[in-house]
C-alpha cells in the first residue's frame, strides 16, 4: 500500500489524483447525431459489425469531447462534414448484448440533402451502407433503445436525461 501523500503540497495532491485516476472506474462514452434530410427522414448507418442499423457517431476517444467525437466519426466514416448542434439527450445505457454500460450523448446535426451521401466515401470496414429512414419505419431496423430515444427526442426543446432511452422513475 502506498504511503499517504502529503496533501499540503501540490506534489502530494497531484500524486493522490494520479493514484485515484488509475483506480477509479471508467465508463464508455458514446456520441451520436440525429441528421435529417429534406423529407425529415433520419440518417441511419448499416454497420459491418452490428445487426441493427444505428445513428452515425461512435465511441469518444480519451481526452476528446463528445461533440468533437461525433463530428470526427461522421467525417471519417461517411465523408460528411457536420457540426454538432444542440445536445438533445444524455442517455445512460445499461449493459446490453455483451457491452458494458455506457453514457450516450445525442446531438442535433441539422439537415442535409439526401444527395449529399456518397457511398464511395464511406469507411468500408465499418459502414456497409447508409439509409434515410422515416420515423415510422425505425422499428425492425434499429435497436429498441435507439427507436425509443429518437421518439423521446423528436419534439424536445431542451436537453433531456434518460436511462435506457426512457424517463427515469423519480
Amino acid at each position: 500500500m502506498p504511503e499517504r501523500p502529503d496533501f499540503t503540497t501540490e506534489e502530494g495532491r497531484l500524486a493522490a489524483i494520479r493514484y485515484l485516476n488509475e483506480r477509479l472506474p471508467t465508463k464508455r462514452v458514446i456520441a451520436q447525431g440525429r441528421l435529417r434530410n429534406e423529407d425529415d427522414d433520419i440518417l441511419l448507418c448499416e454497420l459491418t459489425y452490428k445487426r441493427e442499423w444505428d445513428l452515425p457517431g461512435g465511441v469518444v476517444d480519451p481526452h476528446e469531447s463528445p461533440a468533437t467525437c461525433v463530428e470526427r466519426e461522421i467525417h471519417e466514416e461517411l465523408g460528411l462534414d457536420v457540426r454538432a448542434g444542440r445536445l438533445l439527450a444524455v442517455n445512460w445505457l445499461p449493459p446490453w448484448r455483451g457491452w458494458d454500460d455506457a453514457v450516450l450523448f445525442l446531438f442535433d446535426l441539422g439537415r442535409i440533402s439526401s444527395a449529399a451521401l456518397d457511398p464511395s466515401r464511406f469507411l468500408a470496414r465499418e459502414i456497409a451502407g447508409a439509409h434515410w429512414c422515416p420515423m415510422a419505419e425505425l422499428e425492425g431496423h434499429v435497436a429498441p433503445y435507439t427507436a425509443t430515444l429518437l421518439a423521446a427526442t423528436a419534439e424536445v426543446t431542451e436537453t433531456i436525461y434518460v436511462e435506457n432511452s426512457a424517463p427515469r422513475d423519480v
